[in-house]
């Protein structure tokens, strides 16, 4: 990859986790108190300028995503995501991370760990909602020593389950 593209690609993340924080341009300037200038942190977006290593881990930092999580991957390191099985399954559920993040009770520190995990390894920090696939709800039920029907029922209650996916 050459200097150019891997600006690009940086640029690319950027713009990316900016989105997901769901922050414009001018959002970030003020924000961050005029640290990052809106036309310089467009110009990283855009791979028209590179940013430093310090500078990135600043921007990190504002983001509140580790620094790696701003770099891009190669093309094998790329994960599926929401994706299920082949042989289709129940479907995806849909967690609420902000009711998450306030509930209380043994599973809500797993599954809060868990939640973490899936995010590093997708770099997806919207910080709203987190589809997991079925099979990943079943693994988290093993742990936790219930069914997934049970695991279902309890992120009911704990309000955080927004929704199940087809």
């Amino acid at each position: 990859m050459t200097t150019v593209n891997y600006a690009q690609a940086v640029g690319e993340r950027l713009r990316n986790v900016r989105f997901q924080k769901a922050l414009s341009l001018h959002d970030v300037e003020i924000t961050s108190r005029d640290e990052f200038k809106a036309s310089v942190l467009g110009a990283y977006e855009r791979g028209e300028r590179s940013i430093s290593v310090p500078r990135l881990q600043r921007l990190a930092r504002f983001y509140g995503v580790p620094v790696d999580q701003l770099l891009p991957r190669d093309a094998d390191e790329e994960t599926g995501g929401d994706s299920h099985s082949p042989g289709g399954g129940p479907g995806r559920v849909r967690i609420d991370l902000v009711r998450l993040l306030e509930s209380e009770g043994p599973e809500s520190t797993v599954l809060q760990r868990y939640v973490n995990m899936v995010q590093m390894q997708r770099g997806d920090f919207n910080g709203r909602v987190l589809t997991i696939r079925f099979d990943d709800l079943r693994a988290l039920a093993s742990v936790l020593e219930q069914s997934p029907e049970v695991l279902l029922g309890r992120l009911e209650g704990l309000g955080v389950k927004a929704a199940i996916v087809h």
